[in-house]
């Protein structure tokens, strides 16, 4: 089996190899071949620098090692001591930044986010809480540069919401928000207690990868779309055709609708978006051979003792139960201020990649 040090030994052996096809004439006069190799070149560059890095690193160690057993003079020993120990020190981050950069790329790690907050138990308050989730995701992903895009909402008559759905185009919007999936906990006093009772209610958010056309083929014949009137809030915002957009996938069952737009064009662009964001998310949990409904594995039912984080308003404290980390600055993290949790999950996760990745 090969160590990661022969990894990388292989990696820099294609990296010369490459720097000898781009000199090629005859490569040089293919622009499409001369892209290719240029990309998978510029691709291993990083690793390759920090691969020879670290053995320039071990050279340096052994120069140390070797002043050290050989000279009687007290400084000098001591500067070879202390030399060795900051090499040693920065030999263990070296091999753990190689080691991380040896694991395979989650392509999917990159993409936009179609993001869905639902809520769960508690009714009112639920919703209310749910409204607050879709500010604080929102706030954050205007933080990050994101763009933001409603897709669907369904808002209850006292600011809350029953289910809303966002498009986050940015960056990195995958990688960063990929760990939000599951139960978000509330624990509050709600605003119609009298009685000044505190209140446990849940939120389920669900986050897929945003699906590109040429990654989720769908054949017009497996939809049923419907078309009917969007329902408003009286007045002038009633919908008087039929905008709203209904399409089901007939293979898998899976049902989107869209209202939000006065065109049924736009409803149905949107729509879609949705379902080949759904699909991709059901084909990347059946290879992995998971269930086959990757939504409800990702969220739970909402019952409030299946939870990943707890938001505690009388003590102002923020907890992730998967990681075992608290915080004491609810009003900010409402705010759209992730940045420490998602570090920290994100951080955990890939922890666990290379544990997984060593031991194989």
């Amino acid at each position: 089996m090969l160590t990661w040090l022969d990894k990388l030994g292989e990696i820099e052996t294609r990296y010369e190899d490459l720097n000898q096809k781009l000199a090629d004439a005859s490569v040089l006069k293919d622009p499409s071949t001369f892209q290719r190799h240029a990309k998978a070149h510029a691709d291993l560059h990083p690793i390759v620098e920090k691969y020879r890095g670290y053995r320039q690193l071990l050279q340096e160690q052994e120069g140390a090692a070797v002043l050290l057993e050989e000279t009687v003079d007290p400084e000098m020993r001591a500067l070879a001591a202390g030399e060795l120990k900051a090499l040693g020190e920065r030999q263990e981050v070296l091999e753990q930044e190689l080691k991380e950069m040896l694991l395979p790329k989650d392509l999917a790690g990159e993409k936009g986010v179609i993001l869905e907050i639902r809520a769960g138990a508690g009714g009112g308050e639920a919703a209310l809480f749910a409204a607050d989730l879709l500010r604080m995701y929102t706030r954050h992903a205007e933080s990050q540069g994101w763009r933001v895009e409603m897709l669907s909402a369904h808002p209850t008559g006292i600011g809350g919401m029953k289910e809303v759905i966002l498009a986050l185009e940015g960056k990195g919007a995958f990688r960063k928000l990929r760990h939000e999936i599951g139960v978000h906990r509330v624990q509050r006093v709600p605003v119609t207690e009298a009685g000044g009772r505190i209140h446990t209610s849940t939120v389920t958010v669900a986050v897929l990868p945003e699906a590109e056309e040429v990654e989720v083929q769908i054949d017009p014949k497996d939809l049923q779309i419907d078309v009917f009137r969007a329902s408003g809030r009286g007045g002038q915002h009633v919908n008087v055709t039929d905008s709203a957009v209904r399409i089901t996938h007939l293979p898998t069952g899976l049902v989107v609708s869209c209202q939000d737009e006065r065109s049924q064009h736009k409803n149905k662009a949107k729509a879609l978006k949705v379902l080949r964001a759904r699909l991709l998310e059901q084909a990347r949990a059946e290879q992995e051979r998971e269930i086959a409904d990757a939504r409800r594995q990702q969220v739970g039912t909402g019952d409030r003792s299946e939870r990943i984080r707890t938001y505690n308003f009388p003590q102002g404290r923020v907890t992730d139960h998967r990681i075992g980390l608290t915080l004491y600055n609810l009003s900010a993290v409402l705010e759209g201020d992730l940045a420490e949790l998602i570090q920290a999950l994100v951080t955990h996760h890939e922890a666990e990649r290379l544990r997984a990745s060593s031991a194989t």
